[in-house]
C-alpha cells in the first residue's frame, strides 16, 4: 500500500484522482453552466447520459438518470491531471485498509481479483463515496 510522505501532497492513503459525480436533470443545461465556469468536456457523451468535464485539475462528472445522489469519487491509478500512474494503491488494498480501520463498505471488490473494480461507502453524514479503479 502506498502511503504519502510528500509534504506538498498531504494525506496518508493515496486514493487517486478526485472528482465529484453530480446527478443532473438536463445534461446540456448543466454542461453549458459549467462551460461558463471554464470547464470543457473531456469524456462521455450526451447519448451515454454522462459527461466528464475538466478545468485544470478540477474534474466534474455530470450523470443523468444514473445515480440518486451526488457522489464523491476517487480513481486509483489516475493522477490529479488524470494521467495514468505507473504505480498506485490497488482498490483491493484500499478495501483491506478501510476494513482494518472499521469502516463499513456498502459494495466490495473481490479480494482475489485483479484489474478494474470498485468499492463504495457512506460517510457519517450520508454522503456516498465511490472508489473506482478502471485500470
Amino acid at each position: 500500500m502506498e502511503f504519502r510522505d510528500d509534504p506538498e501532497s498531504p494525506g496518508t492513503l493515496d486514493l487517486g484522482a478526485f472528482s465529484i459525480s453530480l446527478t443532473v436533470a438536463d445534461l446540456e443545461v448543466s454542461r453549458d453552466f459549467y462551460a461558463a465556469l471554464g470547464f470543457v468536456v473531456t469524456g462521455g457523451g450526451l447519448d451515454d447520459n454522462y459527461l466528464i468535464l475538466r478545468n485544470g485539475h478540477a474534474v466534474i462528472g455530470l450523470f443523468s438518470g444514473m445515480f440518486d445522489r451526488n457522489i464523491l469519487t476517487f480513481n486509483p491509478g489516475l493522477s490529479p491531471s488524470v494521467g495514468q500512474l505507473e504505480s498506485f494503491t490497488d482498490v483491493r488494498e484500499i478495501q483491506a485498509h478501510l476494513r482494518e480501520q472499521g469502516i463499513e463498505l456498502t459494495e466490495t471488490a473481490d479480494p482475489d481479483s485483479t484489474g478494474p473494480a470498485h468499492i463504495t461507502l457512506v460517510d457519517p453524514d450520508g454522503n456516498p463515496i465511490l472508489i473506482d479503479q478502471f485500470l
